[in-house]
């Protein structure tokens, strides 16, 4: 078993195959390793309509099209693995595996990505991608005519309220206090719009559904009642978490947790890069992951040559 490479990348969402695209087509030895299954986030979208040149299609197909696409050019995938211990400071980083197998690189690309933050009620995971969105810009148009709901309070929840509206024939916004924290502006604006109405010290409790979602279970916090309502869709806009706990101690972190990278996608760490919905940036998209992973895969190989040569030009001195 190979266990030495040129660029290690640890995730397999959309930035992670990316840059295993670029870089095996780069002729750089390649190893990806991913903890869960490859796709990330991209896998909980039913359809893909605004990826360019691509009418339509499946967040499970994109992956898999990416995997083959990277495997074609000989990038290795390791998946369902858990990293065990890593050394990202020196020359050479080494990446464990289960314990056992450790893989050297003098880059890595950090790609673990990230989740939106749940609710963490019953049925929210056996109807998610199916009535259950936590991404407006990705899923907005399949509620057209319909009613929907979105959970949260923040900017980013009454902002996609309103947006959603171009959509939806109706949305009520869920929130758990009796005030949003969101800027006040874009509380006037949502106020002022006669597709939204509020409901307010209320949670969602529970999901229901067959196939699909087909209703809710909103509790109201202030006097403990529940009550069921159907619903066509339910958008959840309560935070987003990056995976990068592993990384806390190794990589520099802003206040969300979120990995700080340059315009090049490197990291505070000479030859660690970083790219995809782990890093700090405003917005989250399969298009934006990509554009990550393909500049963090130019800026490894960039190093990687670098490095060679550095190398090279020792031994002959």
């Amino acid at each position: 078993m190979d266990t030495r490479y040129d660029v290690i990348i640890i995730g397999a969402g959309a930035a992670g195959l990316t840059a295993g695209i670029y870089l095996s087509r780069a002729k750089m030895k390649t190893l990806i390793l991913n903890e869960g299954a490859i796709g990330g986030q991209m896998t909980l979208t039913h359809e893909i309509a605004n990826y360019p040149g691509i009418e339509s299609i499946s967040g499970y197909e994109l992956a898999r099209n990416m995997k083959a696409q990277a495997q074609k050019f000989g990038c290795v995938i390791r998946s369902n693995i858990k990293i065990t211990s890593f050394d990202l400071t020196d020359d050479i980083k080494s990446v464990q595996i289960n314990n056992k197998d450790t893989f050297t690189a003098p880059a890595v690309i950090i790609a673990t990505g990230g989740r939106s933050r749940t609710i963490g009620v019953p049925g929210e995971e056996e109807f998610k991608g199916k009535g259950i969105s936590y991404c407006a810009t990705c899923d907005g148009d399949f509620f057209t005519g319909k009613e929907i709901i979105v959970v949260g309070g923040g900017n980013t929840a009454i902002e996609e309220a309103v947006s959603l509206t171009k959509y939806a024939s109706a949305v009520t916004v869920v929130h758990q206090f009796d005030h949003f924290q969101a800027l006040r502006h874009y509380v006037d604006e949502a106020e002022k719009n006669e597709k939204i109405n509020f409901i307010m010290e209320s949670v969602i409790s529970e999901f229901h559904g067959k196939e699909k979602l087909e209703g809710v279970t909103i509790k109201n916090l202030s006097t403990g009642e529940s009550y069921y309502r159907e619903i066509d869709g339910v958008f959840v806009f309560i935070g987003y978490v990056p995976n990068t706990d592993m990384f806390s101690s190794a990589v520099t972190l802003n206040k969300n947790r979120e990995i700080i990278v340059d315009e090049t996608m490197l990291t505070n760490l000479p030859g660690v890069f970083a790219a995809g919905d782990s890093i700090a940036k405003r917005y989250r998209q399969v298009t934006t992951a990509v554009a990550d992973g393909t500049i963090a895969a130019l800026s490894a190989s960039e190093y990687v040559n670098k490095f060679k040569q550095a190398h090279e030009e020792a031994l002959t001195v």
